[in-house]
């Protein structure tokens, strides 16, 4: 399989989403309804003063994520999909959507929670980097950061496993790895502030 070797375009999404309105299945895969149920239990805290959710599609993990969190910013690259995620979020007054092309683009604030789920692949290794560096200036003291990643074959820039592990040397002077799963399908990690005490 002939993989990209530069991030993904815009694009690449905009023409899955014009095909499909949800082209990877969130809404009715079993194995992302599991997906999202580990991701949440993997939190380390029941709630999130603020986080951030990169990658966040069509809204299906956001709306679940809403609930352990007093604001949450959620962010896309794709407007046909920002708009599903608004639409299905419309009740929830403390969720934000904004389109950003991480990791050129990145949105104000500070995080004590940034999750990464699906999305670090689809950057090529420089950019991976950068994305180190723009969670680095806007985490918390304290803050967590999770990312999850299917592990089979793409032809993404990285696997699953490459990105992950790409993500977490950038980090290493920031972050520490808290807790590692990895399922028959995807891996999931944690990491949190390498100065807080255990």
């Amino acid at each position: 399989m002939m993989r990209y070797d530069h991030s993904l375009p815009p694009s690449y999404f905009d023409e899955r989403y014009a095909a499909d309105p949800d082209p990877w299945q969130f809404e009715t895969s079993d194995y992302e309804r599991a997906k999202y149920a580990a991701t949440l239990d993997a939190l380390p805290r029941a709630r999130y003063a603020t986080a951030l959710e990169a990658g966040c599609s069509i809204g299906v993990l956001t709306e679940a994520l809403a609930g352990r969190c007093d604001a949450l910013v959620s962010i896309d690259l794709a407007e046909r999909a920002l708009a599903r995620a608004r639409q299905r979020c419309r009740e929830l007054a403390h969720v934000r959507f904004e389109r950003v092309q991480v990791p050129g683009q990145w949105p104000d604030g500070t995080f004590d929670l940034i999750l990464l789920s699906e999305v670090v692949y689809y950057l090529d290794a420089g950019d991976v980097a950068r994305l180190a560096e723009r969670v680095r200036n806007c985490l918390r003291p304290g803050g967590d950061v999770v990312l999850v990643h299917w592990t089979g074959e793409t032809h993404y820039p990285l696997t699953g496993d490459e990105a992950t592990a790409r993500f977490i040397e950038c980090a290493r002077a920031f972050l520490r790895v808290l807790g590692q799963t990895r399922t028959d399908k995807y891996r999931l990690d944690v990491l949190g502030d390498r100065h807080r005490q255990p």
